[in-house]
């Protein structure tokens, strides 16, 4: 399979949009209609659901996942020793970002750029998490540990593997991911960004 249809395969993967897939299943509203308007876990958990969000941050993850280690297996060659499987990867998550499936219209990639990173190596996705509970931990808040744990990828990817185009293409995964972020991280910036645990008003 040229390295196009791979890339291809694995975007249409990555448009497939579990908080809509989940929340239609099991009869909850559009999550593209409340709260962030963002199809992903943490808006799906604002529909009361938490087995729905659950569903919907395994889905999103296990897509990334799926997509490298898809090409890892058909291309028989390790996530950092070729092309073909981290450009899955990138491309499952620029499918979660914009997928064709649903106008286009997608989450954030928190979780599929999560699945990326433990397809790619296990070691490198355990390091990131590491960052982002660090953050969460003492700031509570998940959009900034998001935001933090980004950069903190592609610099743990380099570490790991040198300058090699899986570095490439998580930079850019992390680039993407804090541009998205870019109402979160004025919310922030202002003081009003909500904390996990704090009290709605």
């Amino acid at each position: 399979m040229p390295t196009g249809l791979i890339a291809i395969a694995a975007y249409l993967l990555g448009s497939v949009s579990f908080a809509i897939v989940v929340s239609r299943l099991m009869r909850l509203p559009d999550p593209r209609g409340y709260g962030s308007g963002n199809p992903g876990a943490t808006n799906v958990l604002r529909s009361g659901s938490k087995a729905a969000a659950v569903a919907t941050l395994a889905g999103d993850a296990a897509k990334g996942w799926l997509a490298v280690w898809l090409a890892m297996l058909y291309t028989g060659e390790a996530p950092a020793a070729g092309l073909e499987a981290p450009l899955a990867g990138l491309c499952a998550f620029l499918g979660h970002l914009f997928p064709v499936f649903h106008r286009f219209r997608g989450g954030k990639g928190v979780a599929t750029a999560a699945g990326v990173l433990i397809g790619i190596d296990p070691w490198l996705g355990l390091a990131t998490f590491a960052s982002f509970g660090a953050v969460v931990a003492f700031f509570r808040m998940a959009s900034l540990g998001s935001i933090v744990a980004a950069p903190f990828a592609a610099f743990f990817t380099f570490w790991l593997f040198g300058l090699r185009p899986v570095t490439a293409t998580v930079a850019i995964m992390a680039a993407l991911l804090v541009a998205r972020h870019h109402e979160n991280i004025g919310r922030i910036l202002r003081g009003e960004e909500r904390r996990i645990g704090a009290n709605r008003r």
